[in-house]
């Protein structure tokens, strides 16, 4: 049977394969997932929180209370007040200005560093799985390879390599965390091609390509899913790190690792300094961590 034949009979069975042959359960209850996920408190909360960091890093021009680079040698290291909410630095810039442009920074570099992984890893991960043999053999060692640096060491040694920027430092981040996802692709892979669903699509002619893209691929996306947002969580103190090192968004650009880096020196008599980027760290990878805990469990066809 043609490949054009075998799309015709998915679409008057309704599973991707043969009359009869169920869906995967990676996909039962699909529509209902998002309730489930509503239904646990701690994820929507997170999700409200998540949503609060958005919106601040978008609108920050609107929203920060003063301009985040504007030094007043008069209100060195002031403590919170009405003209600052969260006290002022040791140059007199506004803090709470700072940790709000500061959002943007961690954002940007959680979300782009995650779709840099996304987009080398996935795709690897699905031809390892697939069309395993020698092409499988050489992602996995390289894969392997990779893996045996630790994360944050591998994303510090890339940016020093190439330089210290915000673009380069997600750059390094997402290649960093890349690996993993080439593991859990390929891991996935591996098992939703020895479905039943997948076996019927493949013997009644449909193409290795087709197949991969058309029945796999959609199968493997939930653990992608939840894997991508905790990866976020990560890049966040990633990129955190990397400016507390000066490798990361420069100076006098604000962004929350550089903010503690400056706020180290001065914890006795100005905590204010580290308290807000560090609270920020906190309430944002949290959220992350604990919206993949609450889409993990909603994606478990076991829940539904």
């Amino acid at each position: 049977m043609t490949g054009a034949a075998a799309d015709r009979l998915v679409a008057e069975t309704g599973v991707p394969g043969l009359a009869g042959v169920p869906a995967p359960v990676a996909l039962t209850g699909r529509t209902h997932w998002l309730k489930r996920l509503l239904r646990r408190p701690a994820a929507v909360v997170a999700l409200v929180v998540i949503a609060g960091f958005v919106v601040t890093a978008v609108f920050a021009p609107w929203i920060a209370p003063q301009d985040p680079l504007a030094a007043s040698f008069s209100e060195v290291r002031k403590p919170p007040s009405a003209a600052h909410w969260f006290g002022t630095d040791e140059i007199g810039r506004d803090i709470a200005s700072r940790v709000v442009f500061g959002a943007r920074a961690s954002l940007l570099a959680g979300v782009v560093s995650v779709l840099i992984s996304l987009a080398i890893g996935v795709p690897a991960g699905l031809l390892a799985g697939y069309a395993g043999g020698a092409i499988d053999m050489l992602l996995s060692r390289l894969t392997d390879a990779l893996l045996a640096c630790p994360f944050l060491i591998l994303a510090i040694a890339l940016s020093a390599f190439l330089g210290p920027s915000l673009t380069n430092a997600m750059i390094a981040i997402g290649i960093s965390a890349t690996p993993a996802f080439v593991r859990l692709a390929r891991g996935t892979t591996l098992a939703v091609k020895a479905e039943d669903f997948v076996l019927a699509a493949r013997a009644i002619g449909n193409a290795p390509w087709r197949i991969a893209l058309r029945h796999v691929l959609p199968n493997i996306v939930p653990p992608l899913l939840v894997q991508a947002t905790l990866a976020i969580a990560a890049a966040v103190i990633a990129e955190a790190s990397l400016s507390f090192l000066g490798l990361g968004q420069q100076p006098p650009q604000p962004s929350w690792g550089s903010m503690l880096n400056t706020a180290k020196d001065y914890l006795d008599n100005a905590p204010w300094m580290a308290l807000w980027p560090g609270l920020s760290i906190f309430l944002l990878v949290l959220s992350f961590n604990l919206v993949g805990d609450g889409l993990r469990d909603a994606l478990d066809p076991r829940e539904a």
